[in-house]
């Protein structure tokens, strides 16, 4: 519900830009329309009209791919022409206005929507009916506004992707280079993860099975009863360790509760197995695939793991909801902040993220909190 409404205002904030963006293009749609009318019979003069025409109109159109980007999270192509920009430009101001007007049926239907408020407040209901007739349209004509919000910003992104790209041979580009790039971080990322395991079973288990070797080895050479007792004591303990050692980086590698019991319950096992109180908040009624599974888990064990080690919090929060045709994932700490996140730890996982075409985000101000998002798409 709050992520809707926070992108409600976003859009909001966007179509408010748009009309003020408006309110300087229908001027010079006028007028570009009747300098390029005057000059339609002398080609030479036309052709220096219509350069300074496209020059305004690509100003024009450079504010609006930013508002575009900013608050619609639409990207256009950067290779459009002036007269592309001039024909979006001869349609876009419409948008602009209408959006403007949208925006104004919103304001009108929540005033009377909420009159009611203030007539109790502050005076006697001496019409009733009639009071709750104004409420009952002021609250459906806001509905409508709010719905043709969304519907307004959706006709400036189709029509801004018409007439300024990308085209498809530039989706097409756009995509491989994605693809490689994925492709690379997945190879860097297992190579990372081998080095890991490597280093985990080198420093770790690698040594409990040399003490063990040793500790059995002086047993069986010790002539004192009683001494090679104790050395075997000891054996056994080096082989528990060893054995606890191993499976905690088999846990790390892949948790087979994945599999057995779903993502609700591995991510219940990295909260019970975290050394500061993690809060869990799952609200996702279906399992999502394997590999979404995979990823949102490894993210949330990689930043649990960095929030234990680095961080100095005393408490974490995570959340797992869905949204758009994605998961999301939020990690919240209450640390000091300054989180970095070229590091190794969160550099991987947003190799991860993006293997899925997802996206990865860390906010770590100083002073805190410190939030890890990611958004995996599904089916």
């Amino acid at each position: 519900m709050w992520g809707m409404t926070r992108r409600g205002l976003r859009l909001a904030t966007g179509l408010v830009l748009g009309a003020v963006i408006a309110a300087a293009e229908l001027p010079f749609v006028v007028l570009s329309g009747l300098s390029l009318l005057c000059v339609f019979a002398w080609p030479r003069g036309r052709r220096a009209v219509l350069r300074h025409v496209c020059a305004v109109a690509r100003l024009l159109t450079e504010n609006n791919r930013s508002r575009l980007r900013v608050y619609f999270v639409a990207d256009t192509s950067d290779t459009y022409t002036g007269h592309r920009a001039l024909q979006y430009l001869y349609v876009r101001w419409g948008l602009g206005l209408l959006g403007a007007l949208v925006l104004s049926a919103a304001l009108i239907g929540a005033a009377y929507g909420t009159v009611w408020i203030y007539i109790l407040l502050f005076d006697e209901a001496r019409y009733p009916g009639t009071l709750a007739l104004t409420t009952v349209g002021g609250l459906f004509l806001l509905f409508l506004s709010l719905q043709g919000t969304f519907g307004v910003a959706g006709l400036e992104t189709r029509l801004a992707r018409h007439y300024l790209g990308p085209s498809h041979h530039e989706e097409l580009e756009r995509r491989i280079e994605q693809l490689a790039a994925s492709r690379a971080g997945v190879v860097a990322a297992v190579n990372d993860e081998r080095r890991r395991i490597e280093r985990d079973l080198h420093d770790g288990v690698q040594q409990r099975l040399v003490a063990l070797g040793m500790l059995l080895g002086r047993a069986l050479r010790s002539q004192d009863e009683r001494r090679a007792e104790q050395l075997l004591r000891q054996a056994h303990e080096e082989s528990r360790q060893a054995l606890t050692e191993l499976r905690e980086v088999a846990w790390r590698v892949y948790p087979t509760v994945l599999d057995e019991a779903g993502l609700r319950a591995a991510l219940e096992t990295v909260a019970e197995r975290s050394a500061i109180p993690v809060r869990l908040d799952y609200a996702l009624a279906t399992e999502p695939d394997t590999a979404v599974a995979t990823v949102a888990y490894f993210v949330v064990s990689e930043a649990v793991t960095n929030a234990v080690k680095h961080s100095g919090a005393g408490r974490i929060t995570v959340r797992v909801a869905p949204g758009e045709d994605a998961v999301l994932v939020h990690i919240e700490d209450d640390g000091p902040g300054g989180a970095d996140s070229s590091g190794s730890g969160l550099f991987g996982l947003a190799r991860r993220v993006a293997a899925l075409d997802g996206r990865f985000r860390v906010d770590s101000p100083a002073g805190g909190p410190t939030t890890i998002t990611a958004e995996l798409p599904c089916a």
